[in-house]
């Protein structure tokens, strides 16, 4: 029984931005309800109230991100902030786990909190990554590196001339935009943790993206797992940071079946008329 209890425990390192949350939690559940006992650290930023999850333990950790850092247009300043000022508070935070358990059968991090894969080599942990997105957009990574380069190694097997230069040039104007130093450090961080991970871990289907996740093994050495669609097997979980816009429910029930297309932009995109 001791034996049991020491090994099932997993720690969660999550990432309280929107749209990264809820997938965290569903993880959670799925985990708890194979047995697992869950441990979820996350920073002071946006914490979730433990009381509406009770089977799960909370340890907040210090962010110190500021209003003008959440405010930043560059996208990846308020990333690379978070890992910068998180680093130490998340490696003290697992010490006193690890020494209070004696164990801990794996951490699973958020892809935007890097930090926690050198954390866990350092303390000799399974660091495993949880990709919250699509694993179709893995196969920017190791275009990053390639940007200085002739050739980008997955747009060159577009057998049509025309389409691969066309290709190639949408991929540069995407890759090259925000530029920014934070930016470039996090593009570089994303492609790092996802070579050395124990496992990555991605909220998406295998028949659904086939193609993509046979190209992204070939670039990533550490195991793929699809467990998703994760509001499938979990429980709906309402994490949403933002007031949830329901107006056109009324227009679409009146439309006919199959004569909907829905496109998700995600939660943080703003477009006006």
């Amino acid at each position: 029984m001791e034996k049991q209890q020491k090994s099932s425990h997993v720690v969660l390192v999550m990432v309280t931005f929107q749209g990264h949350i809820t997938p965290m939690l569903q993880l959670a559940s799925i985990l708890h309800s194979k047995g697992f006992s869950i441990t979820i650290v996350h920073p002071e930023l946006n914490s979730p109230n433990p009381s509406n999850h009770p089977k799960f333990t909370f340890i907040s950790i210090p962010d110190k991100l500021t209003e003008s850092q959440l405010s930043d247009k560059d996208a990846a300043s308020p990333v690379w902030s978070l890992n910068k000022n998180c680093a130490a508070p998340l490696q003290q935070c697992l010490e006193k786990i690890l020494h209070s358990l004696h164990h801990i059968a794996a951490v699973i991090y958020d892809t935007l909190m890097y930090c926690a894969q050198t954390i866990t080599e350092d303390l000799g942990l399974l660091g495993i990554v949880l990709r919250t997105g699509s694993a179709t957009t893995m196969l920017f990574y190791p275009a990053f590196s390639q940007l200085d380069e002739e050739r980008i190694d997955f747009v060159h097997e577009i057998k049509s001339p025309e389409l691969q230069a066309l290709q190639l040039k949408r991929l540069r104007a995407l890759l090259s935009q925000n530029a920014t130093k934070a930016m470039t450090e996090v593009r570089v961080a994303f492609a790092n943790v996802l070579k050395r991970s124990s496992a990555i871990i991605v909220n998406s289907m295998e028949f659904l993206e086939l193609e993509a996740l046979s190209k992204v093994k070939q670039y990533f050495p550490a195991p793929i797992i699809t467990i998703g669609p994760l509001h499938k097997l979990a429980r709906a979980i309402c994490s949403s940071l933002l007031t949830e816009d329901d107006k056109c429910i009324s227009w679409l029930n009146k439309q006919a079946p199959k004569s909907v297309i829905y496109v998700s932009f995600a939660s943080i995109v703003n477009i006006d008329k």
